[in-house]
């Protein structure tokens, strides 16, 4: 069952492949056949919860910590905010397809330099949505109230899985992908419009963008039951445990995604 989420569309597309092996030889008639058979040939252990649960708390650690790196040099430089955030943000996009794309999501290095990059970009953010940077005086409030309320969705579509209020079914994935789809090509229209000097509806803080941010929140929330799903089954199927970095991987794009337009929406109403 294919995921939603990119990252994790790759690592289970792998799932499938892993443990498919041939084998060639000849019959009585000297003809040759060739069979394939499910024997996994690991040369680790599999992976288990713990493996995910551990590799997940070193990639989000990483971010905390680039992101209060983030948060020190930008108090010192303030121009420092905006130029962070664009590498970060680059770097992460970078980094998220070289591990989709280049079969890297096993890769403990990748995903350790995606944290680094969107810990860059979490500090700069932050930074410049609560308005810290400008002395607003509920800043700290408005970035923990994002950290919390990225926390609470979290824990509560993980219940939502483990109770099975919402089936995860290939019908819900191809839904989610396309909804996602969807977004992510009026996001970038959005962006064009405002390059040319058409305004940014989507995210000019009227009414239209709190519309589209509580969609894209919702959109975000729900994207965590098909990652939950994806590494139940990797877990269950026993994939070698190295994968654990893919799976964190795959949670952290959809925790900063979440924990970004949280962020984005209070943002909205303080500067209403």
């Amino acid at each position: 069952m294919r995921s939603s989420n990119p990252v994790f569309s790759s690592l289970t597309d792998t799932q499938r492949s892993h443990g498919q092996n041939s084998y060639a030889g000849y019959d009585q008639f000297g003809g040759q056949y060739q069979t394939q058979y499910n024997a996994p040939q690991q040369t680790e252990r599999p992976m288990t919860v713990d493996d995910v649960i551990t590799k997940t708390g070193i990639t989000l650690a990483i971010i905390v910590v680039f992101a209060v790196l983030t948060f020190g040099v930008s108090l010192v430089n303030p121009g420092m905010a905006m130029i962070l955030t664009i590498i970060g943000a680059i770097g992460g996009f970078i980094t998220v397809l070289v591990a989709t794309f280049g079969k890297k999501y096993g890769s403990a290095p990748v995903t350790i330099t995606y944290a680094a990059f969107e810990g860059l970009f979490v500090g700069g953010i932050s930074l410049l949505f609560s308005g810290f940077l400008q002395g607003y005086d509920g800043a700290g409030a408005l970035i923990g109230q994002a950290v919390l309320g990225t926390i609470g969705v979290f824990f509560g579509m993980l219940f939502v899985y483990k109770t099975g209020a919402i089936k995860v079914t290939p019908k819900f994935n191809r839904i989610m992908t396309g909804m996602i789809f969807g977004v992510l090509v009026l996001v970038l229209g959005n962006l064009v419009m405002s390059l040319f000097g058409f305004g940014s509806p989507l995210r000019d803080g009227g009414i239209l963008a709190i519309v589209f941010s509580l969609f894209c929140i919702g959109l975000a929330a729900f994207s965590f039951l098909t990652d939950f799903d994806a590494a139940d089954k990797m877990v269950r199927e026993g994939v070698p445990a190295r994968m654990a970095w893919g799976v964190a991987l795959g949670l952290a794009v959809t925790l900063v995604w979440l924990y970004t337009e949280i962020l984005r929406l209070l943002s909205y109403f303080t500067n209403r």
